[in-house]
């Protein structure tokens, strides 16, 4: 389980602090898929970096498994079981797909084993297997290869900050069955994806709405998302290339 005691984070803004996450205090249980939501700017991709190691908060604590791993680095919080997968995906010139997700794994691994993390996001194997992670993939692909090495590592905390950026509406139709697999074969695991997207928000187990840096709401989805969607502007008309739907 994953607990924030009252967490602040503030940035250095023109010589004065501005607080972007303030006294947040929320708690994943383990074997949920939780998505947190809100407007721009309010804090939801501090509050994945500050889960993940890449930020250390100004004040309280972060727990893990009843660990105290406030001041953690990112290494020692992925050798404990949290895996982050960036809004835009990493480029490694020089490494090809296969050994990307063996590094990933920690452990050797056959061609075989590679190709069925591969195969369960939806890619054929064999045309990527070999494949360098450079500009030559597109962002939907870098995105599912990024999931791949994220299922490779078994995580215990699989974080993913806006997955759907980017990305064409074919692959975000393909990343949600990833994520809805996801949470029907890691049963003693969480998901946290940080997104304003309704199809996220539909298969999510619990929602979280941050704004202004603060926890607005935080229930079960189906008590939370009627009221997003309540609220929420009429559905906007999207450009082929972009996943559409009502963004909350």
């Amino acid at each position: 389980m994953l607990e924030l005691k009252n967490v602040s984070f503030s940035v250095d803004d023109a010589g004065q602090g501005k607080e972007i996450i303030r006294n947040i205090d929320l708690k994943i249980p383990d074997g949920r898929l939780v998505v947190v939501t809100g407007p721009n700017g309010g804090g939801k991709s501090t509050l994945a970096r500050l889960i993940a190691g890449i930020e250390t908060p100004d004040e309280g604590s972060i727990i893990f498994n009843g660990r105290d791993i406030t001041a953690e680095s990112v290494t020692e919080r992925a050798r404990m079981g949290i895996a982050f997968a960036f809004q835009q995906p990493v480029r490694f010139k020089g490494i090809n797909v296969f050994d990307l997700i063996r590094i990933a794994a920690g452990r050797q691994l056959s061609v075989s084993d590679a190709c069925e993390y591969l195969s369960s996001v939806g890619l054929c194997a064999r045309d990527y297997i070999e494949r360098e992670v450079n500009a030559s993939l597109s962002g939907g692909e870098l995105k599912r290869i990024e999931i791949a090495t994220v299922l490779a590592r078994g995580a215990k905390l699989s974080i993913f900050d806006e997955p759907e950026a980017g990305i064409d509406l074919w692959s975000f139709r393909n990343l949600i069955g990833v994520f809805r697999r996801m949470r029907e074969t890691t049963k003693d695991s969480s998901i946290l994806i940080i997104s304003h997207q309704e199809r996220i928000l539909q298969i999510a187990d619990e929602i979280i709405v941050i704004s202004e840096g603060r926890v607005k709401s935080q229930g079960e989805a189906s008590k939370v998302f009627p009221g997003l969607v309540g609220t929420a502007s009429a559905q906007k008309t999207c450009p082929k290339a972009e996943p559409c739907g009502t963004e909350v």
